[in-house]
Formats: C-alpha cells, structure tokens, sequence
C-alpha cells in the first residue's frame, strides 16, 4: 500500500518534496527514492530526533523539527532552488482545516499536494453542491485546487493502525472554478463570508447571516439573485456563494 500511495504522487528526479509528519520515517524512505529532495516537518522533538538519526547519511533527505503551521514553504523552495514543491502528509483529524488553509496561502509554490485524511474529511474535500458532505472544507479547497480522491487507505497500512478509515486525497493546483466566474473577490474574505454561511447546516443562509449582515440586505441580496429565502449554504456552488457575497456587500454599501 505504501508503494501504490508513493506512485500516486508521481514524483520525477528533480522533484522537492515537503512531507508533513513523517513519523518514523517509512514514507520519507520511499519519497526520497523518487525525488531529488524531501525536507521532512516533525513537530515531535523525539521522533525528529530518531529521524535524523536515521537520515543522518542520506543527502536527499532534510528533517525539520517545527510545525507546518509556522513552516514558510516559499523560502523551503528558495532554500532549496526549487520554483515549486509537492506536499505529501498524513494530516490528523482534528488540524486538517488548519493546514489546509496554511498550504493554500503558498499555492504558487506548491505543483501539487497527495494527504491522507480521514475518510470522511475526504468525503467532504471533493463534495459537490447539494451533497451532505458539501461545506466549507469543499469550498476551501475548491477555491484553489481540484481535488479528488484517489484511493482508500485500509488502518493496517499504518503503524500503529489508527481506529478510522483514511482516503488519498490528491490536489492539483488550479481552481475548479475560472476567476471569470468568481468575479474579483477578495479570497480570504469570501472564504470568511462561506464560514457565515455554513455556520448552523441545517439552518438557512438567511438565518445564518442575519445577525452579522442584516435580515432585510441578506433577504434582497437572495431576491436579486433568484434565490430562495430557505436557501441553505450546501445548496449554493461556489460560483453562487461569491455572487452571493458580492451582491449582499453592494446592498449593504447601498449600491
């Protein structure tokens, strides 16, 4: 399985590899076999230490103890003399978001990213508008990329075997929507606008913004767009929620 999950990554000899929680090191070992270079992010100072230990003779492989959160992947490119890197890593659960939303910011300098998430944090990444799964994790990273997934990962390919079952996401590096759909929008702040809006699922995007934008702008903007007023979040396609956006912030600057 670790194998097939290298594969699918498809690395080249001149290739720079970021790996994200190397752990032991069994992925390291295979990514550096394909690559000209895998800089390797620990935030575990012990495990960092058995790795570099490990690595201590192997000029391919560089271990960084820190954490990707605060890791500036642009100057690990410019260190390195790469244009661009790939992103491989096994991401928990409960920091998935987080380091998403930190990759993405570097996007110019990432060619493409291979995660291993949970199953169902997969699920969400590559959900389609009117899916349960689709959220703001799907619209994230829709904003940037076009995910898929690739594979399932079974537990008994890990040591240990985590309790839950994974998926190979793979991400490449163009949005799926053209930024003539998107209009001139600031990212971050749309990206704010969708967490509104996905705030209580199962609540409309009318009563999820109503608080902070104001029932009688958010009821004209879902007017002059031909939404209706029950419209959920899940129900809207990124394209829709940035004309949402654009339209709900002219009604409040009263254009």
């Amino acid at each position: 399985m670790r194998e097939r999950i290298v594969e699918s990554v498809r690395l080249d000899a001149n290739d720079l590899v970021i790996e994200i929680g190397p752990g032991k090191g069994a992925m390291t070992e295979l990514l550096a076999r394909r690559a000209g270079r895998v800089v390797a992010v620990e935030l575990d100072t012990a495990l960092a230490e058995q790795l570099k230990q490990k690595f201590g003779g192997d000029p391919r492989v560089e271990i960084v103890q820190g954490d990707i959160l605060s890791t500036d992947l642009a100057e690990t490119c410019r260190r390195h003399q790469a244009q661009a890197c790939v992103v491989f890593g096994n991401l928990p659960y409960y920091i998935t978001s987080p380091i998403l939303h930190h990759l993405f910011r570097y996007r110019k300098s990432i060619r493409g990213m291979a995660v291993l998430v949970q199953r169902e944090v997969a699920e969400r990444i590559i959900a389609a508008p009117g899916s349960r799964a689709y959220g703001y994790l799907s619209v994230l990273a829709q904003l940037y990329s076009e995910p898929r997934n690739a594979f399932p990962v079974l537990p008994g390919a890990f040591s240990p075997p985590p309790k839950v079952q994974s998926a190979l996401v793979q991400f490449e590096m163009a949005p799926r929507s053209s930024p003539s759909e998107l209009g001139p929008i600031d990212d971050e702040k749309l990206l704010e606008f969708a967490k509104r809006c996905f705030g209580h699922k199962r609540k409309s995007v009318l009563n999820n913004l109503a608080a902070s934008c104001g029932r009688t702008a958010v009821e004209q903007a879902l007017a002059d767009l031909g939404f209706a007023r029950s419209v959920r979040a899940e129900q809207l396609s990124l394209p829709q929620l940035a004309r949402f956006y654009a339209r709900l912030e002219n009604r409040r600057s009263g254009h």
